[in-house]
């Protein structure tokens, strides 16, 4: 497991950087708190690991044979992170009434499916598999390697979640917040377009 130091590196850069999930992530936690991102957090990385597992052991490859599957996947992850991105721009201002459930809600079931269609996810998880898999006991590698990534993937989006956390404190107007959100739809669709533009 001498790779393991290179990985973990490797793991906290695509998890910490800005993607489509923990731009969505900073945006629900702006508005509903940290408690009810926690769920979507745990079962995003959750299902990016299972994506990364799964291509570690086979699916990548059997994903290659199949240019227009992926094609398909890609422009409907592109299509809903579109519509996210409509709802985030549409989102009121925190409200100091008490929580209710409202037509913004992102579920933990919606992250996790998130994450099988994120283009960035499956980017990703090939990567790990041609990179870090190496040779041997693949299988053995490949669940160690997926604990890793889960192991930091988690701290991760909990600081986006803590950031939209801090971010939504830090607005004292509707408008401050409105410019926020505006920002935040801007940058998940240009960093889902960019998926299949590029």
């Amino acid at each position: 497991m001498e790779s393991l130091l290179p990985f973990l590196l490797f793991s906290f850069v695509a998890s910490i950087t800005p993607g489509p999930t923990n731009i969505l992530v900073m945006s629900y936690s702006s508005r509903r708190g940290l408690t009810a991102t926690l769920p979507i957090i745990f079962f995003a990385c959750l299902a990016a690991t299972l994506v990364v597992l799964a291509v570690g052991l086979g699916l990548g490859e059997t994903l290659l044979q199949f240019p227009r599957v992926q094609q398909l996947m890609a422009w409907a992850g592109v299509l809903w992170l579109s519509w996210l991105a409509w709802q985030i721009f549409r989102s009121a201002p925190p409200s100091l009434e008490p929580q209710t459930a409202r037509d913004d809600e992102l579920s933990a079931f919606g992250a996790a499916l998130l994450q099988v269609i994120n283009p960035k996810v499956w980017m990703m998880a090939i990567a790990v598999a041609s990179v870090f898999a190496g040779s041997g006991d693949k299988t053995l590698r490949m669940l160690v390697l997926s604990l890793a990534f889960l192991l930091v993937c988690l701290p991760c989006m909990t600081l986006w979640a803590l950031l939209g956390v801090g971010s939504a404190r830090a607005l004292s107007s509707p408008q401050a917040f409105k410019r926020m959100n505006t920002g935040l739809a801007v940058l998940l669709l240009v960093s889902a377009w960019l998926t299949v533009l590029v």
